[in-house]
């Protein structure tokens, strides 16, 4: 493609056009000759200097000189002269009333700071400075940027505060709104941070530092995300071309480290930030700050970071979870189980003061590392903290969260598998929480707590199991009081709009209750366990789902077999209840678990009580429900490869022939 059909797709309005002429530029530039590079400068300037240009033209004009420049000659007067008037062009629209085109400005000023060194910082320092800190409280400049942004933000305001609970939506508008040339400002520094590299470390000073530190302070979450990846390139610059002996020599003379308490401080916060962009930003940030300290400084700040980082890495934000598994792993190497031992005092309080948070995901976060505490970490170190850790799982075992109910269950059963004896005094408090969890609606909290509840018969044996048994046998004779319509939260569309139009009307719906997921980070809300009408409790089937996960699991235990031996036939006689709506859930779950009882009991043992399960089998095989008839389907299959297929043909014949057909047809049919 010629130069000309470049430039005028530098100026489409399409955003495609835009991005195929920067990299169709890209490739001319490799083998264009001096003469047509100084025609592109003279012809991006032209557009550049025509105030009356789209937004279009200049973001696609500044996207083709930050391509431009690295290729110019210096030594060239012309080519020296489009450098510094693309610094004059680009200062001036860092204040453009189009985000994309201040951005665009910003990243051309990073590169310029790379070709011509850390003299273009110096020439356009003060003004981006003053940009930052006159936009940190809102403060409106006398320019159309600043003018437009205001007559927008009153129009939306005034719609606002027409609304219900206008104060708070108000006040959570200024929290998530952009605040104009902030944001863009602080890019534009961190874009010349990152081309000056480390030349950048003679303008590291206290008064630089401070306006920083402001922002990742910031009530507005864009300007803290932002801060941080300032932070990011701020510490990068310090240290990235050094090998570790030269690095741990610079210790002494780079200005980053010398405020590294305040640095820690930040990074710390940022890491517990509510808002998910935050926390990775702070990660991206606190993983440059670790690994470009010098080595002898570096566990200053693991007391302070590490613990945050390993809490992040079970976070529910992917992105956030990913980064800090791998920020783990390249902090610590092999020594992460020796970290977590050395300050594991520092570990314990992040822990327990996480599972106060507001933030649902981070409490859930809190339990699965208090229980990675107790299977990976040697038990001299945890001993001392372990009553501590079970009181703190104990108040999390009631959250109003589901997902952080269960992972405090497993986590306890980790614990007392793990300590049994000092974990045998809370016994007593647990066990109700267990089975309620064991009978929980959810059916991921009713297989935790099967396993949990396992781990409390390898702990304490046949005490246990007696206890825990006598409510599995409750459990399982229950079903039989399930109402024929069993209700459940929102079985329709027309049953959920009633509810919805109900619940939404009534104020008290309206305030301290719990949200989750961006909605709670939202609207800022805490939770409360004193609104029942979030909850449903469990039904008689759920409980009985429940009590047949947790005998396939403890089956295991050899201990355990002739108690499991003697409840499969209450198993057996719960599914004989069919006449409620989700029976056929119930005998999934049965049909899924049945070749795990085969594989723990022996084929032997369990072929005394096959008969008791072949009309259950041959039922869930033949009916409408696609799950259920496959987990029937896979069930038969297995058993015939484990107790022999002629064996059980010829049991399935003794009991009823008709089901033959159905058992032959079976063989010939891939399970779902």
């Amino acid at each position: 493609m010629n130069p000309k059909d470049i430039v005028a797709n530098l100026c489409s309005s399409r955003k495609l056009d835009r991005d195929n002429a920067v990299s169709d530029l890209d490739k001319l530039l490799l083998t264009c000759s001096p003469q047509e590079r100084v025609a592109l400068e003279t012809e991006l300037l032209k557009l550049l200097n025509n105030s009356h240009n789209s937004w279009e033209t200049k973001q696609g004009c500044l996207a083709g000189a930050k391509s431009l420049i690295p290729f110019v000659d210096h030594d060239n007067d012309k080519e020296s002269e489009f450098l510094l008037q693309m610094k004059v062009i680009a200062e001036k629209l860092l204040t453009d009333t189009e985000i994309r085109v201040r951005t665009e400005a910003g990243a051309v000023l990073g590169v310029l700071c790379q070709k011509l060194g850390p003299e273009v910082y110096k020439d356009v320092r003060d003004y981006v400075i003053e940009l930052i800190q006159s936009n940190l409280e809102r403060q409106i400049r006398d320019d159309e940027a600043s003018y437009l942004e205001q007559k927008e933000t009153e129009k939306l305001m005034e719609k606002l505060t027409q609304r219900r609970n206008s104060s708070e939506i108000v006040q959570k508008f200024h929290e998530t709104a952009g605040w104009k040339n902030l944001e863009t400002s602080m890019l534009c520094l961190q874009s010349m941070v990152q081309g000056c590299g480390s030349n950048f470390q003679i303008f590291i000073d206290h008064e630089l530092l401070s306006l920083i530190f402001q922002t990742l302070v910031h009530p507005n979450r864009f300007v803290r995300e932002t801060g941080f990846y300032l932070c990011s390139s701020l510490v990068r610059c310090g240290g990235t071309d050094l090998d570790m002996e030269e690095r741990d020599m610079a210790g002494d003379i780079n200005p980053v480290f010398s405020f590294g308490r305040k640095f820690s401080e930040h990074l710390s916060n940022g890491l517990a930030d509510s808002w998910s962009q935050v926390r990775l930003a702070a990660s991206h940030a606190s993983r440059n700050f670790i690994i470009t300290l010098p080595e002898t400084a570096r566990e200053h700040f693991y007391p302070e970071l590490l613990p945050r980082i390993c809490l992040n890495r079970y976070y529910i934000a992917e992105g956030v979870r990913i980064y800090s598994q791998e920020t783990w792993r390249q902090v610590t190497g092999e020594r992460g189980k020796e970290l977590v031992q050395k300050y594991i005092e520092a570990f314990v309080n992040y822990y327990q003061e996480a599972t106060l948070s507001d933030n649902h995901a981070v409490r859930e976060a809190a339990c699965s590392c208090i229980a990675e505490l107790a299977t990976k970490v040697d038990s001299k170190f945890v001993k001392p903290y372990v009553c501590s850790l079970l009181s703190t799982l104990h108040t999390c075992f009631k959250d109003d969260s589901w997902a952080v109910r269960d992972a405090a269950c497993l986590a306890c059963g980790n614990f007392i598998v793990t300590y049994p004896m000092e974990s045998q005094s809370a016994m007593e408090s647990l066990y109700p929480l267990f089975f309620n969890n064991l009978g929980d609606s959810i059916p991921s909290v009713r297989q935790g707590a099967a396993s949990a509840l396992t781990n409390v018969v390898k702990a304490y044996s046949s005490p246990a199991l007696c206890i825990i048994l006598e409510t599995i046998n409750k459990f399982l004779k229950e079903i039989s009081t399930q109402p024929k319509e069993a209700v459940e939260e929102f079985r329709d569309s027309c049953h959920y709009n009633s509810v919805k139009r109900r619940r939404d009307s009534d104020p008290q719906m309206l305030s301290d209750n719990q949200f989750y997921g961006s909605i709670a980070q939202k609207l800022g809300r805490r939770c409360s366990t004193s609104n029942p009408s979030f909850h449903r409790d469990s039904q008689p089937w759920e409980r009985a789902d429940g009590a047949v996960i947790f005998l396939a699991e403890v089956s295991e235990i050899k201990e355990a077999h002739s108690s499991v031996m003697q409840a499969l036939p209450l198993v057996a006689e719960a599914c004989r209840y069919q006449d409620y709506n989700q029976h056929v859930i119930f005998l999934e779950t049965v049909c899924r678990h049945l070749p795990t009882f085969v594989k723990n009991l022996g084929a032997k043992q369990f072929k005394t009580k096959l008969d008791l399960f072949i009309d259950t089998l041959f039922t869930a095989l033949t009916c409408e429900n696609s799950l259920t008839s496959s987990a029937a389907s896979q069930c038969l299959n297995q058993l015939g490869s484990i107790i022999g297929i002629n064996i059980l043909r010829a049991r399935v014949n003794n009991h009823n022939p008709r089901y033959i057909e159905h058992l032959d047809a079976n063989v010939f049919i891939a399970p779902f």
